[in-house]
């Protein structure tokens, strides 16, 4: 399975590092250095994975986070931040749903493989769900037939 993953941060030298950082995985990488370029990808292409810079001009990456979740709540959310206090860990946590929280410089080999992870759980989740639906419903007959 081929996953997309968007890359937000203003900064050009940092989308091309976690470009090559990322190069050997079967990803679809896309970037924007905004989080109003961001936004105008996310609502014309399917994104699974978010990886968002917080210091960008015109919107934070809390507050754009945050919108993502609201806008597209499937999509898994990454902070990585060169600010790393434990207000902004907090507010990212609470504004944006994030699941990873990363500071730069940036340990590329564990992004990488947390991104990795974060997708392949993404997938299981709708299996595991419909498993467990089903085994609920060979369930019911089972108990109504002891009684």
């Amino acid at each position: 399975m081929s996953y997309t993953v968007l890359l937000v941060d203003d900064e050009p030298h940092v989308l091309d590092g976690l470009q090559r950082a990322l190069r050997k995985e079967p990803y679809l990488i896309l970037t924007a250095t905004s989080a109003e370029i961001a936004l105008e990808i996310l609502r014309t292409r399917a994104v699974d994975l978010v990886v968002s810079d917080y210091e960008m001009p015109g919107m934070h990456g809390t507050a754009f986070l945050a919108q993502v979740q609201q806008e597209f709540p499937e999509i898994m959310l990454f902070m990585l931040t060169g600010k790393a206090t434990p207000e902004i860990a907090v507010q990212a946590i609470n504004d944006g749903a994030i699941s990873h929280f990363f500071t730069k410089p940036c340990d590329m080999v564990a992004l990488t493989f947390t991104i990795k992870q974060t997708l392949h759980q993404r997938t299981a989740m709708p299996a595991a769900r419909r498993l467990r639906s089903k085994g609920k419903c060979q369930a019911t007959p089972l108990e109504h037939a002891s009684s």
